[in-house]
């Protein structure tokens, strides 16, 4: 199959260059075009795609007035672009990947391994949110700058970041409640004003029209994630690994973004407990923290941890593999949505294209 095939072969590319960091390097941009191409273009893939073609048809009689009145006016925004451009709908999806890929790429730049970082967002991140839900994808890529801006110690671009994220997918706004942390000082004060700001900061998110339309359709409501159990089971394995056997060497080789990368491991042994709460929601947030879990799992050979070490970065990758195995193979869901995969990168089809006119 198509996504497990990719998968083998950016595996492969990670292991022939395994003692050559600079051939490593210069294979990354090619792996990063290379799948931007394969996500953006798409045709017809997605379990969104019909979903977004509607935000595409709706935002066609409305101007950037109605756009900007929108809960998530960023996004509305983009697909008014778009339109106004006189372009049809499948260059919202490439918009949509552009911005998820050059976030990703800001983040990859501060990592010693770019390629395995990369390659360990393909079976969870790339294929659920750039590949599907587009929305959240263009906010997930806006935060990983964030992150790499926390990583830097600066608050005022970490905070700016993640509201921008928030204009495009409202479940962003949760790491808001981070921005106090930012900084390479002692935590304790910042942790205190964390603290105090979380008060009104978490009544704003649980009072806020976002949270309030999220707990309405989502909690005891019978609305499921498809295989958020999984994915947060995943995150949270990951999580106590950086806890257990990860932190220590973190901290001495890392120092710079251990604060980051401590506080990302509890949110992701977080996610578990939340799926009683709604599954969705779990599932919502654990998506952002997928990067985080990319740059701990990606760094592990670098941490001197002898035989550990081989031994986990082995396990990453096979339990990677066997998850995405057994997903493309028995899920009825994800044969409707991703198969048969095609491509309109040379051709785009008519149905798509669209009026001759902007939009008013």
């Amino acid at each position: 199959m198509i996504y497990v095939g990719i998968f083998l072969a950016l595996i492969l590319l990670r292991l022939v260059p395994v003692k050559q960091p600079r051939l490593r390097d210069q294979t990354y941009p090619l792996a990063l075009v290379g799948l931007f191409l394969f996500v953006a273009f798409r045709l017809d893939v997605g379990c969104d795609w019909n979903g977004y073609y509607r935000h595409f048809l709706i935002q066609l009689d409305l101007g950037f007035s109605d756009a900007l009145a929108q809960r998530e006016p960023l996004w509305w925004a983009l697909v008014q672009i778009v339109g106004q451009l006189g372009l049809g709908y499948p260059w919202l999806n490439v918009g949509a990947a552009l911005i998820f890929f050059a976030g990703v790429h800001v983040l990859a730049r501060q990592q010693p391994d770019r390629l395995g970082f990369l390659i360990l967002l393909f079976p969870v991140l790339i294929l659920n949110m750039p590949m599907s839900g587009i929305r959240q994808a263009a906010a997930i890529g806006i935060m990983c700058a964030a992150f790499a801006a926390f990583t830097a110690a600066r608050p005022a671009r970490f905070a700016v970041l993640t509201l921008i994220a928030t204009g495009f997918h409202s479940s962003a706004a949760v790491f808001l409640l981070l921005a106090p942390l930012v900084g390479h000082g002692r935590i304790g004060a910042r942790l205190l004003a964390a603290l105090v700001l979380a008060v009104p900061g978490a009544t704003l998110l649980a009072t806020g029209e976002g949270t309030q339309l999220a707990l309405t359709r989502y909690v005891d409501t019978g609305v499921d994630a498809h295989g958020a159990l999984y994915r947060s089971a995943l995150l949270a394995l990951s999580g106590g690994v950086f806890w257990l056997l990860l932190r220590p060497a973190w901290r001495r080789r890392y120092a710079q973004d251990h604060r980051l990368l401590a506080l990302g491991a509890l949110m992701m042994l977080a996610t578990v407990p939340m799926i009683s709460l709604s599954s969705v929601i779990a599932d919502r947030i654990g998506y952002y923290l997928v990067p985080l879990q990319a740059m701990m799992l990606a760094r592990i050979p670098f941490l001197d941890l002898g035989t550990t070490g081989i031994m986990l970065t082995a396990a990453t990758y096979a339990l990677l593999l066997a998850m995405l195995v057994v997903w493309t193979v028995y899920s009825a869901h994800f044969h409707y949505c991703y198969l048969p995969y095609d491509n309109w990168l040379f051709s785009m089809p008519d149905i798509y294209r669209s009026p001759n006119r902007g939009f008013p």
